[in-house]
Parts: C-alpha cells; structure tokens; sequence
C-alpha cells in the first residue's frame, strides 16, 4: 500500500503572484466553524494593513463567498484567473463564484477534486500578498492531503470545539500535520460557550473549555476561544463578516513568525 507522506512535490509560488505567508485553517470534523475563523483570520490581519486572500479549498463545502457575500464569476486574464474581492479588499477564489447556482452541488471524485485545488493555486492571479489563507476541508482525506503535501504552506491554524468527540478527531488532524512536517500556528476552540446578547456574560453549552489542557497535551499554543455569539451568526448570514473583530486573531503574524523561526 502506497504510504500517506508519498506525494507530489511542494509547488513554488507561481511567476504572476508573490505571496510572502501561506496559512491554511484545518479541523478534523466538520460543523466546528472552520471557515468562519479563515474568514475572521483573512478579515483581521486585512484590518491590520496587509495585503490577504483567501482559497476556498473546500471545494464540495464551500461558504467563503457567502460569509463575504461575493458573487461574480473571476474575470479572466492572459496570466490567469482574477479573483474578485471583498469590500475590504481581500481577493478570493473558490469553486462557488464558478458555479451557475451558489447551492449547485459538486459531485466530484477526490482526483478532481485535488486538481481544482491546485488550479486555484497556480492559475489565479493573486498578486502581491503578505497572507494567503487556505480554508480546507474537514478531515483527513484526499483534498486536506493534496494541501498539505503540494502547496508551500508555513503553518497551520487548528480548529476545534469544546466537546470531547470534536478534540477526539481533532487529534487525527495534528497528527496528520506533523507527520507531513507542516508547522502548526496553534489551535482555536470556537463555539467556547453561548454570548448572551443582553450581559455579555459566556455559558458553557457545550461544557467546559478543553482548549488550554489539549494544547498542554499535544505542545500547541492555545491562541484563543470565540463564544457563540448572535452577532456573528448575524453578520455571517448577511455576508458582512468583515465587520466582526476578534481581538486574539491579531498576535499571528507574531506567531507565525515564532514558529518559522523555530521557536
């Protein structure tokens, strides 16, 4: 049996684009808010003067336009695919903004499935960027793999919840990254708790917070927790999430640099 570190070569950046950090957002299941907190990461260091875009590699579940309530079909260039951009500024790539119907599904088998990731690497023109933010899809099959093992990435951002199933899987997903050799930014736990929109005050639904003794555990940084909060959900469904900050979201490019240090 073909063995799971065999694959391609790490592809270089290509000649129409300069990208300076490859960060992608990971999580071992589904349903932990993945994708919000790529959004909320890509939104954050925009805010905080850099240049960012985001691949949406989650091809068969993407909801990055949607949270940037973008739409359009990328123009098309001699170099490549122009991704359009939020109202911030952040270019964008993802299967949904080629699709006739946002809610059109994409039955496709893993091979093709990893191509469309690559394309979205090499055949968009994404510029001078200091960021690009990969949101992968859950788990640990071919298209987190194809990520992994074939674009440049200089870490990776975990996702996690408070219950013990999420940790459970989320564990596969740091192993996986480490026997790739792909550094690992630190963890997230989202949905830490309920915000009530009246006191601010956090209750615990889904038990206690795990995050700070999981990375205790596995020698991660604990980066920090995003409650459920009604605004989010709000301005997420409006594809306003740029308007949202998250405080903790602002220390990684001081971490990431930590950790391409060595440190």
């Amino acid at each position: 049996m073909e063995s799971a570190h065999a694959g391609p070569d790490r592809l270089s950046v290509p000649d129409h684009s300069h990208i300076d950090n490859v960060v992608a957002v990971m999580s071992g299941k589904g349903g932990v808010g993945k994708s919000s907190v790529a959004a909320l990461l890509a939104s954050t260091l925009r805010k905080q003067g850099y240049s960012v875009g985001i691949l949406d590699a989650d091809i068969t579940g993407p909801s990055i336009p949607r949270l940037f309530s973008l739409r359009g079909v990328p123009k098309s260039s001699p170099e490549g695919m122009l991704p359009p951009q939020t109202p911030s500024g952040i270019p964008i790539m993802s299967i949904n903004l080629l699709l006739a119907h946002e809610d059109d599904p994409v039955i496709w088998r893993g091979p093709l499935i990893a191509r469309a990731v690559q394309q979205f690497w090499s055949e968009v023109v994404w510029g001078n960027l200091d960021y690009l933010v990969i949101d992968l899809p859950p788990g640990t099959g071919d298209s987190p793999l194809t990520v992994l093992q074939s674009l440049p990435l200089d870490g990776i951002v975990i996702v996690s919840s408070p219950q013990e199933m999420a940790l459970m899987v989320i564990k596969k997903a740091i192993r996986m990254a480490r026997s790739l050799q792909v550094p690992i930014i630190g963890l997230v736990e989202n949905m830490s708790g309920i915000c009530c929109p009246h006191c601010g005050e956090i209750f615990p639904v889904f038990g206690d917070s795990r995050a700070a003794s999981t990375c205790s555990e596995e020698g991660l940084r604990w980066l920090g927790n995003i409650p459920l909060d009604p605004v989010l959900a709000s301005v997420s469904d409006q594809g306003r999430i740029e308007d949202y900050e998250v405080d903790f979201l602002e220390a990684i490019p001081d971490v990431l640099s930590d950790v391409k240090g060595g440190v």
